[in-house]
């Protein structure tokens, strides 16, 4: 039987112990390592030296002192901090430290500080980077390096260093060589570290990591179809709307400005899916990526519902994942559409003036080609709240007043040659295939304004192309 305690100079508590710890040296096979001063603890004669933390982080030490004790090399019982009775318990000795008080917390490892457990994981071979490593010389900027090789969107990326990329993935409890799915359109393989690097790159923290994944794994499913909305002449891309406690906790913007910039969370975690499309699976505009015009938002398209409101049904949850849980869900959207409604007071005039700005997604005398996403301010929300309406009554009322004759549709109508075939002329025709309105809350208040996010041409095969949703793991 052998006992370990790691201390640190720079520690009350431990200074508070020290003639104990003199008195544990002479009664115990014990031996002591400090963090920061191998010259303590003088009364016991010193310690070993472990200023380079190899000793405290394979103990996994987190609290100084810890007392530890060992049978047959293995861990059987440890004690954090002081506290008489775990001391006593784990050295099997009584009556210990009389004259000091009965217990006291101690302070944070060294070996636990913001960083260092990525730096010494690295260090001591724990974390072994499987991707090609790529030497900067000294005197190239790392920034223009990235341009030179095509890995930027356009705009400067963080150089991805190991450490950068090993804190990245302290952010998942996923191991790094995981591979998440094939990447279009070269369907190269992604694993958990790549995803990492392209996170790096984009600026995201850690803690946004789980929300990238979940993303990457939602772009990957078939029915998403991620190589053809690359490969695509229209305008769209990835939309991502992120539900749930998730968002709050790591600080998304669903308030004022929300489609737009100066959130952290809601710019990096979109631009580390594209990146990821881009870097790891080569689509890169003017080459696979055919857009004749694309948008802005194929930088980066990511925001979190509003779900401030209780009685609210947020979209996961109209998607059928539990209430309480964070999913994100992934639209093919377009540019944004603002829609300026002053007038209307009541919710009937207000369904019927949403749905009249929502005709004009794709054309105004197209139906059925692409789906939509409707975001409602909070101001329009509380016109249809004062109503009574809920998330069910909203989305169908707005889809009634989206019905039009199709007289008024055809080709050739109005003197327009755009429209639906003439076969349909005495049909009501509905705007969107069905479950094709997308309906979230967000924006700040104080405008009666909305949103509209129009959706790519080949929602029209509605039964293969639809929009994902999927929950987020750790």
């Amino acid at each position: 039987m052998q006992y370990v305690v790691v201390v640190k100079r720079d520690c009350e508590t431990c200074q508070m112990v020290e003639p104990l710890l003199a008195e544990l040296k002479e009664r115990l096979p014990l031996a002591l390592h400090c963090q920061d001063d191998p010259a303590f603890p003088a009364a016991a004669g010193g310690a070993l030296d472990d200023r380079g933390l190899e000793t405290s982080w394979r103990l996994r030490i987190e609290i100084v002192p810890t007392l530890i004790r060992l049978e047959d090399g293995r861990e059987a019982a440890r004690a954090e901090g002081w506290h008489r009775s775990d001391w006593e318990k784990v050295s099997g000795l009584t009556g210990l430290g009389p004259d000091l008080p009965p217990s006291r917390p101690g302070c944070g490892s060294l070996s636990v500080e913001p960083g260092m457990p990525e730096r010494l994981a690295l260090r001591f071979g724990a974390l072994q980077l499987a991707s090609r490593k790529i030497e900067v010389d000294p005197m190239d900027d790392p920034a223009e390096v990235a341009y030179d090789r095509g890995w930027t969107d356009g705009l400067p990326v963080i150089p991805p260093t190991d450490l950068r990329i090993a804190r990245m993935l302290g952010g998942t409890t996923r191991k790094p060589d995981e591979i998440i799915g094939l990447i279009p359109p070269n369907l190269a393989e992604c694993t958990i570290e790549k995803a990492a690097i392209n996170a790096v790159m984009a600026g995201c923290r850690p803690e946004y990591f789980p929300v990238v994944l979940a993303a990457i794994e939602a772009a990957l499913k078939p029915e998403f179809s991620m190589h053809g909305l690359l490969a695509t002449l229209w305008f769209s891309g990835p939309v991502v709307i992120v539900n749930g406690p998730v968002s709050k906790r790591i600080g998304m913007n669903w308030a004022g400005n929300a489609l737009g910039q100066g959130n952290r969370a809601n710019a990096t975690i979109g631009r580390a899916l594209q990146l990821v499309i881009r870097n790891v699976g080569g689509g890169r505009p003017q080459e696979i990526d055919r857009a004749v015009l694309g948008n802005p938002g194929k930088y980066t398209f990511c925001f979190a519902e509003d779900e401030t409101d209780p009685d609210w049904v947020p979209l996961n949850v109209a998607r059928g994942h539990p209430r309480g849980s964070s999913t994100v869900t992934l639209f093919h959207g377009d540019g944004v559409q603002g829609v300026a409604e002053q007038k209307s007071r009541d919710p009937e005039g207000l369904a019927r003036s949403l749905a009249m700005a929502l005709w004009a997604v794709c054309h105004p005398k197209q139906a059925q080609w692409s789906h939509a996403l409707l975001v409602i301010s909070p101001d329009h929300y509380a016109i249809f709240k004062q109503g009574g309406w809920d998330r069910a009554r909203i989305e169908a009322e707005i889809w009634q007043a989206l019905r039009r004759p199709g007289r008024d549709l055809v080709a050739g109508a109005g003197g327009v040659g755009m429209g639906i075939d003439a076969s349909r002329g005495e049909e009501m025709i509905d705007k969107f295939h069905p479950g094709g309105l997308i309906i979230v809350r967000a924006g700040g208040e104080g405008g009666l304004f909305s949103a509209i996010i129009g959706g790519w041409t080949a929602q029209r095969r509605h039964q293969e192309v639809q929009v994902v949703s999927t929950e987020i793991g750790t």
